[in-house]
């Protein structure tokens, strides 16, 4: 039996894998491909070595530098591709080695060369602009200016102040009446000024003018036919035409200046007719010109990025990698010969032999004269934890891990909440006509899977993707748990047969309240339908699913307790199993197991026993007679002696542990003064038993006080918390009933109410109605609310029992695990 037992394959996710630290000595020559090799297996965590050295005193720091600069470049490279809008499908091509130097050379060229018509493109753009902006204002503005051939004046804004006093002097405003004059501008002194503007500048523009010129001009605008690209944000803006009709140089200087301040643009406009048309000829040819130009320029652009797409992602990934290798080589230590590097990691123990055979092969293949050095060393502090995931435990050890990062090799809450965690949330979400639903939604994902895990998810999707497999168990289990509570969207079924009892007459008339009689065998699987609309259907559940629920926490409890004791023998610990372990097995059964035997009792018995009534006696008067509310004979008795055994238990938890550590703790430093030198820290802890163990290296520092104190924290919160924990799996109930009745809510006073009118639009917004309240409420907000509450039983109510929490993860290096925040 034994050999049966050896001979199984262990449980990868019971315990964290067995870790060794292992120390490497790699020539200089071989360094590099070492790395790199071990970063394609993965199975190797480095410590840093050099932590009090910044990362500019570190060896490879100028490599880093340049792969720092080549992400940069590459980067830039993508930000051009993405704003130039192309899709440059990458080459699958393989290189076996790249030199670092020549793409840096060949990325430096590409760069440049890319700067340069960035550089020539933008120069030309500001020219086309200039160039648009000049014929947008030379045919809006020729309809405000007016000649001495007396043209039309067009729409304008009149900007005017009737007087202004200055020193006694009254000016008048007679620019409208010089402009109305048919003599032509040059003779009455109206000058002009002709621009365009950006539209989002203008109203503080045309007031500026005012204030500036102190209302001596007049301000005409006009809408653009067309936007201008800005060249800048390749954005297209709207602007303004505006001519600005003014006297005298100063004020001319200073609309300039105003003009320059807002980014306004000013051309210079003939009066004369047939200088505009001419001017407007030219100005069109250089458009042309320039348009042919643009486009070679952006095709030739186009051209280069797209030749650099084909390799973009091969060179990302390629330069990623390159610095992961020198990030991790500064994490080693260069011998004082300044010919080979010390390195020390935590492995997985049964991954020795692969990283032996992949620096053997490293070695090989760079023609080093010398091998890597591998051996195992001591370890004093405490390694890392590892768990080897699949798919579908994955989500459930990232719903562990949120809470606590196991301690090295304690018991694993992952492989028990497997199959508890979506239990529980079904037994608060107990319909299978919802389970139904999320087991679609589930399915969706799961078939999806290949396509949905190459692209980019937004976070409410990737959180769903990620808990696909979590989603598929909650689903079977909520329909489990629905076929048992007999509710489809809160419907009862005769899935199963008809139901147990029936009338007991023909003059039944009410089959729901009254004259129902059982005339066969209790309904085979579930709640009888018969339970539904009765006038006893809720004391019925409300009694059943608080009990259920009692009865589950007291087993989930009770496993919690179990692996503690695993635990406890998994380290030797012996103080833990004898001084916490029983004590805490006998408190809780004593009370809650007893309550737990008991509704298991008269469920099986049909007794009318009160069960409050006794849990409550059993401690204010423990001797009295049970009368009616005894369920089996010598109950009395049973109950004294678990009494008993609860009260004793509570200083058997608090007081033998710190003093038997105390004694553990004289016996061992007794002689210390007088020991061997040479005595290690390591073989201390090798001799050292039961839970002392945890204290580790910090015997010197042993604080009865403290220990103490930390014990009876301990107990209480122990003691008090068996009652909490035990109300709070009620939780399981209240739930679950609240779902249930909802969901006849939503059915009873929206659906079958729109559907007992005759009109068909009443009936479609009923429906409407209870498909919105089913999928937002129920299916969504239910399901948050089960979650959750299902989270909480597992980190406090089942955790707290056993699970310290207290490690750290195996992070090794591996070029898979590289993501873009890593550069």
């Amino acid at each position: 039996m034994e050999d049966f037992i050896d001979k199984l394959p262990q449980m990868d996710l019971m315990r964290s894998e067995k870790m060794t630290l292992v120390q490497l000595i790699i020539p200089v020559e071989s360094s590099h491909r070492c790395i790199t090799y071990l970063g394609e297996l993965g199975l190797l965590q480095f410590r840093d070595l050099n932590a009090d050295k910044s990362p500019f005193q570190r060896t490879f720091a100028n490599q880093v530098k340049r792969c720092g600069e080549m992400s940069r470049k590459l980067r830039f490279f993508k930000d051009q591709i993405d704003k130039a809008g192309l899709r440059c499908s990458p080459r699958h091509e393989l290189e076996p080695d790249f030199e670092l130097g020549h793409l840096e050379r060949q990325l430096a060229d590409h760069e440049h060369e890319v700067l340069e018509m960035n550089s020539n493109s933008e120069k030309l753009r500001q020219t086309y602009n200039e160039l648009l902006e000049f014929k947008i204002v030379l045919q809006n503005a020729s309809g405000f200016l007016v000649s001495s051939n007396a043209h039309a004046i067009g729409d304008e804004t009149e900007l005017h102040e009737s007087t202004y006093s200055n020193n006694g002097f009254i000016e008048s405003s007679s620019l409208l009446e010089q402009e109305m004059r048919p003599e032509p501008l040059n003779q009455s002194g109206l000058r002009f000024i002709s621009g365009i503007i950006n539209k989002d500048k203008l109203l503080r523009f045309e007031r500026m003018l005012f204030r500036a010129t102190r209302g001596n001009m007049l301000f005409n605008q006009t809408p653009s036919d067309e936007e201008i690209m800005d060249p800048l944000t390749s954005e297209m803006v709207e602007k303004i035409v505006f001519v600005v009709f003014f006297s005298g140089e100063q004020a001319r200087t200073k609309i300039l200046k105003i003009c320059e301040a807002f980014g306004a643009n000013c051309y210079p406009v003939p009066e004369d007719t047939t200088k505009q048309r001419q001017l407007t000829r030219e100005v069109l040819s250089r458009l042309s010109d320039l348009e042919a130009t643009l486009d070679a320029g952006t095709r030739h652009r186009n051209n280069a990025l797209s030749s650099v797409g084909y390799s973009l992602t091969k060179w990302i990934t390629m330069v990623r990698r390159e610095k992961a290798v020198y990030d991790t080589l500064n994490m080693l230590n260069f011998d004082v010969t300044k010919k080979c590097l010390v390195g020390e990691g935590w492995c997985p123990t049964f991954a020795k032999t692969q990283i032996h055979e992949v620096l053997q092969r490293a070695t090989f293949d760079s023609n080093s004269q010398v091998g890597v050095i591998f051996h195992v060393m001591q370890a004093v502090e405490s390694p890392p934890t590892y768990f080897r995931t699949n798919k579908l435990t994955n989500a459930f050890q990232e719903i562990i891990d949120a809470y606590g990062v196991a301690r090295y090799q304690e018991a694993n809450p992952a492989v028990y909440s497997v199959v508890t965690y979506p239990f529980l949330f079904a037994v608060m979400f107990g319909d299978w006509g919802h389970g139904l639903c999320l087991l679609l939604g589930a399915l969706y994902l799961l078939a999806r899977e290949r396509k949905l895990s190459t692209q980019k998810l937004g976070s409410f999707m990737e959180m769903l993707f990620g808990g696909r497999y979590v989603i598929f168990l909650m689903a079977l289990f909520s329909i489990y748990c629905g076929l048992i509570y007999n509710e489809f969207f809160s419907v009862p079924f005769h899935i199963f047969g008809s139901s147990a009892y029936k009338c007991r007459d023909t003059t039944c008339s009410d089959a729901y309240t009254v004259g129902l009689i059982k005339y066969r065998d209790p309904y085979p699987f579930g709640v009888d339908p018969s339970w539904r609309g009765s006038r006893t259907e809720l004391p019925y559940l409300n009694s059943l699913k608080m009990k259920m629920s009692i009865l589950l926490g007291i087993s989930q409890m009770n496993l919690g307790l179990i692996l503690s004791f695993f635990n406890a023998r998994f380290f030797g610990s012996s103080l833990d199993i004898k001084y916490q372990f029983i004590p805490q097995m006998i408190f809780l059964n004593s009370l809650f197991g007893y309550l737990s035997l008991l509704i298991i009792i008269k469920w099986c018995t049909g007794s009318q026993a009160d069960l409050y009534h006794v849990m409550i006696y059993m401690f204010l008067s423990p001797t009295e007679e049970l009368g009616e509310n005894e369920l089996f004979w010598g109950q009395r008795p049973l109950q004294i002696v678990l009494l008993l055994m609860a009260f004793i238990a509570v200083p058997w938890m608090l007081f033998p542990k710190p003093f038997a550590l105390r004694k553990i703790h004289m016996e061992r430093f007794q002689g210390r003064t007088y020991g061997v030198l040479v005595t290690s820290e390591v073989d201390l802890d090798v001799e050292e038993p039961d839970s002392a163990r945890a204290h580790g290296h910090q015997e010197e520092d042993f604080n009865f006080s403290e220990i103490f104190v930390h014990q009876l924290i301990h107990s209480i919160e122990f003691v008090l918390g068996s009652v909490s924990n035990t109300a709070s799996y009620l939780r399981l109930w209240a739930l679950s009933l609240a779902h249930s009745e909802l969901s006849t809510v939503f059915y009873e006073k929206v659906l079958l109410l729109a559907w007992g009118y005759e009109n068909i639009l009443i009936r479609l917004i009923g429906v409407a109605v209870f498909a919105f309240a089913t999928a937002f409420i129920l299916l969504m907000m239910e399901t948050l609310s089960a979650f959750l509450h299902a989270l909480r039983l597992h980190w406090v109510e089942f955790m707290g029992k056993f699970f310290h929490g207290d490690g750290y993860k195996f992070k090794p290096f591996s070029f898979a695990l590289i993501s873009d925040d890593d550069e």
